[in-house]
């Protein structure tokens, strides 16, 4: 028997099993390395456990490491996430809590983290970098049924209060006048009707009225179109008036100023020469001699010196 051998293999086998323990203690990777961010949650983790799954889109990206209630304030709850390594988180990624199938395993969902938005850094004085949160669908629909049933608590008071006693008494008497008024329709329901057809003739010799006023409309239409146009016609030929008047105006003031000043001396020598004319002819008819032999003196009468002409 080869007791080396035998040795040997004891050796190699405590060192693998040795290896194993470190191994599986590790968490079974001792190349896998992770970063741990803060997440603060306002509603109830119930469900949620140590080492939970912390899902990237669907995908495994680490666990959940501590959960802690913040004692400053007791409405939050503080998660601490062990992320591996290289997991693009972003200052846009979020953090929900969700529920898998049926029995109600929590699990974290991360979302979001485009690609323009720069990574997730711990802000100045805190030791973790923290990762945006918003509610999880049980939570938007737990506040959706309390709104809900809250709405419907307040419908439900009106409704009460509307169908009270005075609001029914109200109701009662305006079904009865809405009865009246119906029995009274129907009991004048021949009238109602002549009614409606006298209307409907009234409505018919209108039409008729329309369509036979409508030739005399558009006679009308064309005579104020034409008086239209002997207004325009009037109008410039009040315009080509207005400018022979100022012409002739213009005559009249030349006339005045230049011709009738001539006028006046010329009418005044033709009356000094009528007048000699007229004294001519007083001549002539006493004297006709005169126009031939010239005038003669006149002889001087008694005791009158003659005078030589």
């Amino acid at each position: 028997m080869n007791y080396a051998a035998v040795g040997a293999f004891v050796l190699v086998l405590g060192a693998a099993l040795i290896a194993g323990v470190l191994w599986l203690a590790s968490g079974g990777n001792w190349q896998t390395k992770y970063e741990v961010y803060l997440a603060v949650l306002d509603e109830s983790v119930a469900g949620l456990n140590l080492n939970a799954p912390v899902k990237y889109n669907g995908v495994d990206v680490g666990k959940v490491q501590d959960i802690a209630l913040d004692t400053a304030h007791p409405e939050r709850v503080n998660l601490l996430f062990a992320i591996e390594q290289g997991t693009p988180i972003r200052e846009d990624t979020v953090a929900v809590l969700k529920t898998q199938g049926l029995t109600g395993i929590a699990y974290v969902e991360l979302s979001g983290g485009t690609a323009g938005s720069p990574a997730l850094q711990a802000a100045p004085g805190s030791r973790y970098p923290q990762i945006r949160t918003k509610p999880s669908l049980v939570t938007r629909l737990e506040y959706i049924l309390t709104s809900v049933l809250s709405k419907l608590d307040s419908t439900s008071d009106g409704i009460n209060s509307l169908l009270g006693a005075e609001n029914q008494a109200s109701f009662k008497s305006a079904l009865a006048d809405i009865a009246a008024v119906a029995q009274t329709v129907a009991a004048r329901k021949n009238e109602i009707d002549h009614g409606l057809t006298q209307a409907a003739k009234t409505f018919e010799n209108s039409a008729k009225v329309t369509a036979q006023l409508e030739p005399v409309l558009a006679r009308i239409g064309r005579s104020a179109d034409a008086i239209e146009k002997m207004g325009v016609e009037v109008a410039r030929t009040s315009v080509r008036a207005g400018r022979t008047v100022d012409a002739v105006g213009a005559d009249l003031k030349r006339l005045s100023v230049e011709t009738l000043p001539e006028l006046e001396r010329l009418l005044g020598e033709l009356g000094a020469l009528t007048t000699s004319l007229r004294r001519l002819s007083d001549q002539t008819e006493r004297d006709p001699r005169g126009l031939i032999f010239g005038r003669q003196p006149v002889p001087a009468g008694p005791g009158e010196k003659g005078v030589s002409p």
